[in-house]
């Protein structure tokens, strides 16, 4: 019930959060760490960490080594030094004697790895490396495809084919993606949307587990230092606890609102800081959703937060209820990383309709495939019974529970001031 005590309880507790230094530097500092995190994983990925290798290839056939000494010689990380790369024609037993020679240079780090290229290659594509580290995968994709255009040219040099059909052979297949929707037709995907699903995902994680905590340890404080006591002469523990989920609800939904700001500016816009040839595809009610869905979300995890600091006395008692409460929160989000390698798969196709997953998958979701109406209609549905299910047991709990110090209360106690009819 909405009124007058509760509106004062509110506005105490927007007071309380939006007008503090916290939440302004909270705020203006999630988008400079998503940029920094971004930023560095970047850096890593584009920093290979492969200068000064050195690697040996022996092979039993004359043409391919020559082959592969043309054409390493042709790579920029061969030119610029980072790639020492030395060449030898050998049988398969003088490999054997050499490999045997030479192993003490691969475990000393002198020579980073041995290769060898039998006369069977040309059937088969089979060669042999020997290295300290055989999951190089940089190493690997740099020189697997070198490796094969070698042993295209070698296997139809005497087959009469011109070097045209060779270089199409050579070809990988490029796959032009295009969105299908009921609205808007049909539109050309670069994989934007992944990353808005990545991007809605980690703010609702972050988001969710931050109002959380901070609400729990509000609960805790105020009951500590008996401030509780005090506004409890004033309202009901109901219209405490209503009037603090609601004021946290709100602080949270402007804190997302702050943060969605900037990226919807340049989506909408266009403005030229996305890289070249990515387009980013989402619409004013996808938006609207999001934020709605977000703060009932909130609403959620929030009450349930509270009623775990209503039981308890400090942070530290708190952790083991509260754990099965991230769960809620962390497990969804695993589940949207598996969208990445397919958007339509079953587990977040359920994921997206049932209670609690549902605040976070279905955002995920929404940006990559088409959801039909009827499921974002039962995922909203079940939210927010979900609410109405829950909250009559937490206000009973927050109830008994902001009064009660002392003692760690144990599960059993907690489930007697369930029974409790007064």
């Amino acid at each position: 019930m909405f009124n007058f005590r509760v509106s004062a309880v509110l506005k105490r507790e927007l007071r309380e959060r939006i007008m503090t230094k916290s939440f302004i530097i909270s705020t203006l500092a999630l988008p400079l760490i998503m940029v920094l995190i971004f930023g560095f994983q970047y850096l890593m990925l584009s920093m290979e960490g492969d200068a000064g290798t050195k690697i040996f290839i022996a092979s039993e056939i004359d043409g391919v080594t020559e082959g592969l000494r043309e054409e390493f010689a042709q790579r920029s990380w061969v030119k610029n030094g980072d790639y020492t790369i030395t060449y030898q024609t050998m049988s398969g037993v003088d490999f054997e004697k050499y490999l045997e020679q030479h192993k003490s240079d691969v475990l000393s780090g002198k020579v980073t790895g041995i290769m060898f290229v039998p006369a069977a290659v040309l059937q088969d594509k089979k060669i042999s490396y020997y290295s300290k580290s055989t999951r190089n995968l940089n190493l690997e994709e740099k020189i697997s495809r070198v490796i094969n255009r070698v042993f295209i040219d070698n296997y139809f040099k005497d087959k009469n084919i011109s070097s045209q059909d060779i270089r199409y052979a050579r070809i990988n297949v490029n796959f032009n993606t295009f969105k299908i929707t009921k609205d808007e037709g049909i539109k050309k995907e670069s994989g934007g949307n992944l990353a808005l699903a990545y991007i809605f995902s980690f703010l609702l994680y972050i988001s969710l587990l931050m109002m959380g905590g901070m609400v729990m340890n509000s609960v805790i404080e105020e009951k500590t230092n008996r401030v509780c006591e005090v506004i409890l002469s004033s309202v009901s523990a109901r219209e405490l606890m209503t009037g603090k989920i609601l004021g946290s609800a709100l602080t949270g939904l402007l804190q997302m609102v702050v943060w969605l700001t900037p990226i919807l500016v340049v989506i909408g816009f266009k403005l030229p800081v996305l890289p070249v040839g990515l387009v980013i595809q989402i619409s004013t009610w996808q938006v609207l959703y999001f934020l709605l869905n977000f703060f009932i979300g909130l609403l959620t995890f929030v009450g349930l937060y509270a009623t775990v600091g209503a039981i308890f006395n400090t942070p530290q008692e708190a952790q083991g209820a509260v754990a099965p409460l991230m769960m809620l929160i962390v497990i969804p989000f695993l589940i949207t990383i598996s969208l990445i390698k397919n958007p339509t798969n079953t587990l977040a196709e359920v994921a997206s309709m049932i209670p609690f997953a549902s605040i976070i998958v279905m955002p995920a979701r929404m940006t990559l495939i088409d959801v039909p109406l009827w499921q974002f209609l039962l995922s909203f549905a079940i939210n927010v019974g979900t609410i109405l299910a829950l909250f009559p047991f937490a206000g009973k709990i927050y109830r008994i529970g902001i009064l009660r110090t002392g003692k760690k209360p144990q599960l059993k106690e907690v489930v007697k001031w369930l029974k409790m009819t007064h």
